[in-house]
């Protein structure tokens, strides 16, 4: 989906995720937006155009009760404003920088003009050796500090302390960092466009400061050095000056005009100045030119296609309801009989969590089997969710529960988040030291590096009195943990 929709797609479900309480937002609202816009958008749309409609209406419908929501929304927008501002300020820069050589004489071996060509220089090798720096593409602190300033600001909020603003606190808080996270890379090409503009703008106003400077003032070319003589300094211009030599077609001078013109003595600068605006051409404007143009492809490509994470609990579950196809949910018990109290909080869990999941929990396996899986690995031959459940009362073992974890992981076709999300039960636990606070930590410890060492995600949870809301709020992190967010706080119930 495009880049509006995918904001407005992100929104809503920081609405419907943030607020747990459904103060806000109840589930009558969330029933009557999935069919409103199945309704609107009809059978033979897309999942993304649905999502995408389906957010229009929460979002017109809330900003009606909730006009910070709206505000945050539109807070959160990039604002083209500041790319302009920051272009027209570097040409602005570049043409008050002070005089290229201090008065109205021109130091040949340092021309503050060269100081710009080196800057971009460098900058064209960073660019190269930046994916190797800079994993994933994270962004540069130039662009990171653009980022922050032209986008992703959240609203301001009340002082007030009643449920509703509470729970409008708590949308407002997670909906700028989960749309940071989704359009980082169509605004790290953005505002990396931003910046190639700007370095050629600055360029521009250098060369439009020193023409300018140049029809009221004349400017005086010499040299000085302490070691270098006319030969070296002749062979030292003749390769920084090259490009504009290239490009004006103005030879630099031979050995003896170098000579001729070491200090005391000095020349008109004006052929000097065109060298070096030449220079400043080639290097400077011309390649950022070039690299706003490619980035700005990037961006535009990237802006049509912005993916929410549709993996996520939260789309599969509006996805299923809409196609009318459950999402598959296999829970497998790991030498634990759930207890028929913990069954019906498991199920009231899957059912908060995935909406009209088809789950299905299996007899539990026992110690040490190795062949549980061999029977329905492929008896459905369609994506599942697969869910290890163990209980925290049990020692962790790396060559039992780990192994079971491995071999989850390893067999048939679990959907990419088979093994990822991993409950852990603690309505037994909690029944025999309930007010071992510290105990039941450090057990939990335990079973997290296990887990974690396995590539999963813990989700510990009382089955005999589950916390609806955090439960939920747990599958969606530890979801998100999985396509590559950081990882969720585990510790929450």
């Amino acid at each position: 989906m495009d880049e509006s929709a995918a904001l407005d797609t992100t929104a809503a479900r920081a609405v419907e995720t943030a607020d747990r309480d459904r103060v806000l937002w109840t589930d009558a609202d969330r029933e009557w937006a999935s069919r409103a816009a199945a309704a609107i958008v009809g059978e033979r749309a897309s999942a993304a155009e649905f999502l995408g409609r389906r957010a229009q209406l929460v979002l017109e419908r809330i900003g009606t009760r909730q006009p910070a929501v709206t505000r945050t929304v539109r807070g959160i927008r990039w604002r083209p404003w500041v790319g302009v501002v920051t272009v027209v300020g570097a040409f602005v820069f570049g043409v008050l920088i002070d005089r290229i050589g201090g008065g109205t004489s021109i130091n040949l071996l340092a021309p503050p003009v060269f100081a710009l060509v080196v800057w971009n220089l460098v900058v064209y090798v960073w660019l190269l050796v930046r994916p190797l720096v800079l994993r994933g593409g994270a962004a540069g602190p130039l662009r990171a500090s653009l980022i922050r300033i032209a986008a992703v600001r959240g609203g301001g909020e009340s002082s007030r302390a009643d449920a509703a603003t509470a729970a409008r606190r708590t949308v407002l808080a997670a909906l700028p960092r989960e749309w940071a996270r989704i359009a980082a890379p169509l605004y790290g090409a953005r505002a990396a466009r931003v910046l190639h503009v700007a370095a050629a703008a600055t360029a521009l106003g250098v060369i439009a400061g020193l023409y300018t400077r140049g029809l009221a003032f004349e400017y005086r070319a010499s040299w000085e050095s302490t070691f270098l003589g006319a030969e070296q300094v002749h062979a030292l211009l003749s390769v920084t000056l090259a490009p504009g030599s290239w490009l004006t077609g103005i030879p630099v001078p031979d050995v003896a005009a170098i000579e001729a013109i070491r200090a005391p003595a000095s020349e008109n600068a004006a052929m000097w100045m065109h060298l070096m605006a030449g220079t400043v051409a080639v290097v400077v404007i011309i390649p950022r030119l070039v690299l706003a143009i490619v980035t700005g492809l990037v961006e535009r490509r990237r802006a049509k296609n912005v993916p929410p994470p549709l993996d996520e609990p939260y789309y599969r579950r509006l996805v299923a309801g809409w196609v009318g196809e459950p999402t598959r949910v296999r829970v497998i018990p790991y030498s634990y009989t759930l207890t028929p109290e913990a069954r019906a909080g498991l199920e009231a869990i899957l059912a908060r969590a995935y909406g009209n999941a088809a789950a299905t929990i299996d007899a539990p396996v026992g110690w040490g089997d190795d062949e549980w899986l061999s029977p329905a690995t492929d008896a459905a031959g369609t994506p599942e969710i697969r869910m290890p459940l163990f209980s925290l009362t049990a020692t962790p073992e790396d060559v039992a529960h780990g192994a079971f974890l491995a071999t989850l992981g390893a067999g048939g076709r679990a959907a990419a988040s088979g093994p990822t999300v991993v409950l852990v039960d603690e309505s037994a636990f909690l029944a025999r030291w309930d007010d071992d606070a510290a105990r039941r930590e450090e057990r939990r410890a335990v079973w997290r590096e296990l887990i974690e060492a396995h590539g999963g995600v813990a989700v510990f949870v009382d089955l005999a009195e589950p916390d609806l809301a955090a439960a939920e709020a747990q599958l969606a992190d530890a979801a998100s943990a999985h396509n590559g967010d950081a990882k969720p706080d585990a510790r929450r119930t």
